[in-house]
């Protein structure tokens, strides 16, 4: 019998493309091995991502958010490190999405681009822009820049893009919390044969983390989704009975992080929840700047932040976790007063350049000459050069007063469209997916209190993907009512 017209073309065609690509992958693994340049064994799936990024960028799209919760970070040459494989994912994906805007923009929906909070999440970046311009170390803020451009674009506009309906959604979060719980179950197997002790933690996160912290806030952001997710299924079935184990080992994980942040930032996430379901957002918010306000100025204030400084002999690392509850609120853990002695630095930064700052990711370049000897601690030599760890104060710093109240502005924005957006729902899946999205931010706000982790792949990306998700939602509900 004859094929169809095009058929056996078609499947020619097919199969002399997969001879090709065997033959490709057959060739870089011999060249791999016979010249012990490994790296060229991963030739075949550089070409297998561009033909995905040509025939259909979602799958690839997909496949960076599988990886996430995966990833590695990697030293490089002269002091330069990325993220695999997530790192080449998203630049690439960047490139792949702004040729698909030049070439479809005109048939694309501007809603998403001319919502407010994509508006002021575009005053925020631009002026990023220009404080990199003003910036004291104009390389540095350069490459943060470039950082939150592609992070910008590919989790944020190409998200709004491609997740848009329940199920875009559902599949959104099972290919999350397929890896992030492949990677709890890892660490637990691991920390079990150490016996969970506090002083081994990290030594079980790798390659996945760099610290407990970190760890901690991927797995305490993603709890209430999961909790959520469990109202897509009915109660009795198999997959919400797994969701529900799931929430359980999470929550055991979790307290073996020792991570006293993610604790709170759960309790915070519960209280938003109330704030949203009784319309208190604005009032809250309002009580929230007053508490910054009052608590900046009372410590400015005869300058009574000296009245905390650490005792220098005191303050040590502890190993039990019980002794580090205790020496947190005795003001003698080590890691919370290094905290304070860059934070009272970060005040005598502000003074000194207020309206510009120091420009972005250059905290740790400058802060030395203002450190305040009495609340130094023996870990302040920061031989590992990490940042201020606090957020918001890193924001002031770098990017000035216009800077933190972009930020500031952009925040209230997101909590205020959410509450909105959740009571505009007349369906309990629509509040769910709202919920997700909003209570998902407020971990990750809560981190950001007391960490800057929102630089990184395993936390900036959720940033970036929750406010999509919320503007598509809002987005939705608007042309619904038209």
């Amino acid at each position: 019998m004859a094929d169809r017209p095009g058929t056996g073309g078609t499947a020619d065609a097919s199969r002399v493309q997969f001879r090709i690509f065997g033959g490709v992958v057959l060739l870089s693994l011999f060249a791999g091995l016979a010249t012990d340049w490994y790296f060229l064994a991963g030739i075949p799936l550089v070409l297998l991502g561009a033909y995905l990024a040509v025939v259909d960028f979602r799958m690839l799209f997909f496949l960076l958010l599988f990886c996430i919760p995966l990833s590695t970070e990697v030293a490089l040459p002269n002091g330069f490190g990325t993220d695999l494989p997530t790192e080449p994912l998203i630049i690439g994906l960047m490139l792949v999405y702004l040729l698909y805007v030049l070439k479809e923009g005109r048939r694309m929906s501007q809603d998403f681009f001319r919502h407010p909070l994509t508006l002021i999440l575009l005053l925020h970046i631009g002026w990023i822009y220009i404080t990199t311009i003003t910036s004291d170390l104009v390389l540095v803020s350069v490459k943060f820049s470039l950082a939150k451009t592609w992070y910008l674009v590919t989790f944020y506009f190409m998200a709004g893009s491609l997740l848009k309906t329940r199920k875009d959604l559902e599949l959104f979060f099972w290919t999350i919390f397929s890896s992030l719980f492949f990677t709890v179950l890892v660490v637990m197997v691991r920390h079990a044969a150490y016996g969970f002790s506090f002083a081994d933690i990290h030594r079980v996160l790798h390659p996945f983390q760099r610290n407990h912290v970190n760890y901690a806030a991927d797995i305490a952001l993603f709890v209430p989704v999961v909790w959520l997710a469990r109202g897509w299924y009915q109660r009795g079935t198999l997959t919400r009975d797994f969701l529900n184990a799931a929430i359980v080992i999470m929550l055991v994980a979790l307290y073996f992080t020792y991570t006293r942040a993610a604790f709170i930032s759960l309790f915070i996430a519960v209280g938003v929840y109330w704030v949203i379901r009784l319309r208190l957002m604005r009032y809250a918010l309002a009580a929230a700047a007053v508490a910054g306000v009052a608590g900046a100025a009372y410590m400015v204030r005869h300058n009574n932040y000296l009245d905390y400084a650490p005792d220098y002999d005191k303050t040590i690392t502890h190993t039990n976790f019980d002794n580090l509850l205790e020496a947190t609120y005795k003001m003698e853990d080590i890691s919370t007063m290094e905290r304070v002695y860059r934070w009272v630095a970060a005040g005598h930064m502000v003074q000194a350049q207020p309206w510009m700052g120091y420009g972005p990711g250059n905290f740790v370049n400058f802060y030395k000459p203002y450190t305040v000897k009495s609340f130094r601690t023996y870990v302040s030599r920061n031989e590992e050069l990490s940042g201020i760890h606090s957020y918001f104060l890193m924001t002031l710093v770098e990017q000035g007063a216009p800077g933190l109240l972009l930020f500031l502005l952009l925040s209230a924005a997101i909590f205020l469209y959410g509450e909105r957006v959740y009571h505009r729902q007349t369906t309990p899946d629509g509040k769910r997916l709202v919920l997700m999205s909003i209570l998902c931010l407020a971990v990750i706000y809560a981190f950001l209190l007391i960490n800057d982790m929102i630089e990184t792949d395993k936390v900036g990306s959720f940033f970036f993907l929750c406010t999509a998700i919320l503007v598509n939602l809002d987005l939705k509900k608007n042309e619904g009512r038209q």
